[in-house]
């Protein structure tokens, strides 16, 4: 797709998703991921009361039980966006084909500067997911939530947080990718 209808396509549903249900946002899923994991194995950990629910976890407990509501009945309208999210992905890489095969697996500029070990790939990729996901839950919101939702309801903090985003994601690649692939 051509980067303007793209960008003006984005646009729209974030437009759409603020007029009908809420600002965009997706790092809170994988907490409540987390919670629905941990509450398989321990039912005790969210619990509903008169009120609503609650948990002994006090961050699922928060924002009024919230979190802890989201944990017990998971199929609600943040959660599906995510795998949908996931899902829309899957099928556009499949529709389009774009990634050449050799690519697939460890693109060109990552064998030029660190070779062509497939697990090293994943987990520098893991490793660097999970520093993002950590920090965005610190910051209380994902990319999607601080920048795009943010500057698309034209938050300040949106614009900081972008701009910092940029510069940290330009200097990590510099560093990362001295040799061109």
């Amino acid at each position: 797709m051509n980067w303007k209808y793209g960008g003006l396509a984005l646009g729209l549903v974030f437009f759409l998703a603020v007029l009908l249900v809420k600002p965009i946002g997706v790092s809170t899923q994988f907490v409540i991921l987390d919670g629905i994991l941990w509450d398989m194995q321990n039912p005790d950990i969210v619990t509903q009361t008169d009120e609503g629910y609650t948990s002994t976890n006090a961050y699922l407990a928060k924002s009024g039980g919230k979190y802890a509501k989201s944990v017990a009945n998971p199929i609600n309208y943040s959660f599906v966006f995510v795998g949908a999210m996931m899902l829309g992905a899957l099928i556009s890489t499949i529709l389009r084909n774009s990634v050449p095969k050799g690519e697939r697996m460890v693109p060109s500029i990552w064998r030029a500067n660190y070779g062509g070990n497939v697990l090293k790939r994943w987990l520098v990729a893991f490793a660097g997911g999970f520093i993002v996901l950590y920090g965005a839950r610190l910051a209380g919101g994902c990319t999607s939530g601080h920048m795009m939702s943010g500057m698309s309801q034209t938050a300040v903090s949106g614009y900081v947080f972008a701009l910092g985003a940029f510069i940290s994601a330009f200097t990590t690649a510099l560093i990362m990718f001295k040799q061109e692939g």
